[in-house]
């Protein structure tokens, strides 16, 4: 397997930074030195950590002022319909309302209020995925300086204002198989305009490269020596995130198929059975996306091309295929950080 740098420049340390619904995952690398001495944090991701500031001023009967970027949403939201339900007001710039709805009619009809200046008593909550402030102080505590080069995963539904998210995200896997699939086209120096999600990342921290993080992690497992020696005869790549999760069928330097769910609605019994059929070809799109899931589409040629016999498996949600009898990635000695490895792998292309 062979994967074209992202960059004609010499390595140089980078920040990766992994945005999950649970954890964001970070990896300060740095050329010449050994992986397993670099930097490494796994912390509450900002939705988690927005999530907590708006329920402390919930607590405390304050009204909220949104603003900053569009973020990811999942516990931030919750947080803010949380707020709304106690009768609390809830003010918020357009482009951090935009984490709640891609339409802010919708948006409005909750009970939020859009304004660039606020009421003097509203407490300003900053959105965004990625706190570079926060991780500079911290890091600066340790005579830990960060670099200037950034690269970063989110999982981008896409805009969708008047349709589903999880149909438009779908569609977007669809056109990365159409394009042919191959794993050096799985990032971003300059993402489109309809990844608003990545767009935003890349306000606060320009010229950053950019994945998707099922992307993130499946390049990441390829990581590992027993994984990367075997890619050649076809495998599963499966990540199973603390919300999505995400199957590719990986062979040589290529996708020729995705199957995305959400890990809350399987279980070790159904996630061995859509596999099964998934590598086989006979999974339905259909099937996945009734089942609450986003999709699932393999190429024509797939069934020809393999048995994708071996699965692989990544992710903080492992633990479901415990009994499974999948070889479980390690790269690197650490399974948490594969789409950090899976970012550096893109940024520099040295490890």
């Amino acid at each position: 397997m062979s994967l074209a740098k992202s960059q004609s420049n010499e390595p140089r340390p980078t920040l990766a930074v992994d945005v999950g619904g649970g954890t964001q995952d970070i990896l300060l690398w740095q050329p010449n030195v050994p992986i397993e001495n670099c930097v490494k944090l796994v912390l509450p991701s900002q939705s988690a950590v927005v999530a907590a500031r708006i329920r402390r001023c919930t607590s405390q009967g304050r009204a909220i002022f949104l603003r900053g970027n569009l973020m990811g949403g999942g516990a931030c939201v919750q947080a803010i319909q949380e707020h709304l339900k106690e009768g609390y007001p809830v003010y918020a710039s357009t482009g951090a309302a935009l984490t709640i709805y891609d339409n802010l009619d919708r948006v409005k009809s909750m009970g939020v209020t859009l304004v660039e200046n606020p009421p003097p008593e509203a407490t300003p909550v900053i959105m965004g995925d990625v706190d570079i402030t926060a991780l500079a102080q911290a890091l600066g505590s340790f005579e830990v300086e960060l670099p200037d080069s950034y690269a970063v995963a989110v999982q981008d539904h896409g805009f969708s204002p008047k349709g589903s998210n999880r149909l438009f995200r779908f569609r977007i896997w669809r056109d990365f198989l159409d394009r042919g699939g191959r794993l050096d086209q799985l990032w971003y120096r300059e993402p489109p305009d309809y990844l608003t999600r990545m767009l935003a990342v890349q306000r606060d921290l320009p010229g950053a490269l950019l994945m998707d993080t099922g992307a993130a992690a499946i390049l990441g497992a390829l990581c590992d020596p027993s994984v990367e020696e075997r890619v050649e005869e076809g495998m599963v790549v499966l990540n199973l995130g603390n919300q999505h999760t995400v199957a590719s069928l990986v062979i040589d330097s290529r996708i020729v198929g995705i199957y995305e769910h959400h890990t809350g609605c399987l279980s070790p019994a159904k996630l061995l059975d859509h596999l099964e059929r998934f590598r086989q070809g006979t999974l339905s799109d259909e099937e996945v996306f009734s089942d609450h899931g986003h999709g699932c589409a393999t190429i024509p040629q797939a069934k020809d091309m393999s048995s994708f016999a071996t699965v692989v498996v990544t992710g903080p949600q492992r633990h479901l295929a415990n009994s499974l009898g999948f070889y479980f990635a390690a790269p690197y000695g650490d399974m948490m950080l594969s789409g950090c490895f899976g970012l550096i792998r893109a940024a520099t292309g040295a490890i």
